[in-house]
């Protein structure tokens, strides 16, 4: 964050316009509270005016309609937020990786490393796994057996791959991450559970990221898919035969059960859950904590969740629901009650 950049070098970059003194030098991106001389902030809505007007950013990135919130250089774009993300990864470059195997690493012969690869410290390396260009593989990764993993990839330390995975391009798997476990499969025979042989794999699309100690299931039969351009949180748990759709973002903490299918361009908020072998249409959005139940066939805000009380409330609530049906039962009579009352009462005064 040492290095230095005017407004110009980096609409060069990243395009946008800039809107005041180009010559401008930020360093760092920052909130609009804690910005000081050198940093540069975003702003995304007009509700933000008096936080801009004390920040001490020396520029701001927001979009035209918003131009006059601040008389500060700025860089004007049409998605202030996507902006700055790109301006902070511009700001702070990642570190290239060593190229090469380290020497402690354990690599099975048949395993197929090109050189452009970086392999850390205690990595191990099975059979048959065949490795892209560019793909870094940080310290204490286990690559299980006739893995595939596709170019510039990279996993962080201590991330497991299990046997037949396969992993596309681009993708970014964080530490703790296990990717093709046993899925949850077990057939009750005479009061004891039989294992089943989980023989499908988990299969990554390109651009996937998968957050710290999520858990991604291999397929029982079919695999377990992931398509390209996925996001997934820290803490996400994702059952055996699940499809999750492009470019879908899930938060931390949520659990979705076996075969279910979730579509394209969808966002799960945090600790929701789903349940197996439901299909959610593409485009849905379900909300934090939400249960879902049933499939969900059109695109819209879904909300599953009980009101925030005290327990003795919550309690209290609780049994008022299971009794709804014979409210409703009740409501129906009254109104056919009501209805009879009123037509007697027209009748007497005709």
């Amino acid at each position: 964050m040492s290095h230095q950049y005017s407004l110009d070098e980096i609409v060069n970059a990243l395009g946008g316009l800039v809107v005041g003194d180009g010559n401008t030098l930020v360093r760092r991106v920052s909130s609009l509270a804690n910005a000081s001389t050198g940093d540069i902030s975003f702003v995304s809505d007009s509700k933000y005016e008096k936080a801009v007007a004390s920040s001490k950013a020396s520029a701001f990135i927001l979009r035209q309609a918003h131009a006059h919130l601040t008389a500060a250089p700025k860089i004007i774009a049409d998605n202030p937020y996507a902006y700055f993300a790109k301006v902070s990864a511009f700001l702070n470059p990642v570190t290239a990786a060593t190229v090469g195997i380290a020497s402690t690493a354990v690599v099975a012969v048949s395993a197929q490393v090109p050189a452009t690869c970086s392999i850390g410290d205690f990595v191990i390396i099975g059979e048959n796994v065949v490795l892209g260009e560019h793909v870094v593989i940080k310290s204490n990764c286990v690559i299980e057996n006739d893995v595939a993993i596709a170019d510039d990839t990279c996993l962080e330390p201590n991330v497991t791959i299990k046997h037949h995975c396969e992993i596309g391009k681009n993708c970014h798997i964080f530490s703790g991450a296990v990717i093709g476990s046993d899925g949850f499969g077990y057939a009750e025979e005479n009061g004891r559970w039989i294992k089943i042989p989980q023989v499908g794999r988990a299969i990554l699309h390109d651009y996937v990221d998968v957050g710290a100690n999520t858990t991604i299931d291999r397929g029982a039969l079919d695999d377990t898919i992931i398509e390209e351009g996925v996001k997934l949180d820290n803490l996400i748990q994702i059952g055996n035969n699940c499809v999750i759709g492009a470019h879908t973002v899930i938060a931390g903490c949520v659990g979705i059960a076996g075969s279910a299918r979730i579509g394209k361009h969808c966002r799960i908020g945090g600790a929701a859950m789903v349940l197996g072998h439901l299909e959610i249409a593409d485009k849905v959005t379900i909300s934090p904590g939400s249960m879902i139940t049933r499939s969900l066939s059109t695109a819209d805000t879904y909300t599953a969740i009980m009101p925030f009380q005290t327990h003795r409330a919550w309690l209290n609530t609780a049994a008022k629901i299971r009794h709804l049906d014979e409210f409703a039962d009740k409501i129906k009579s009254l109104e056919k009650e009501i209805t009879l009352l009123k037509s007697q009462q027209q009748l007497k005064s005709q």
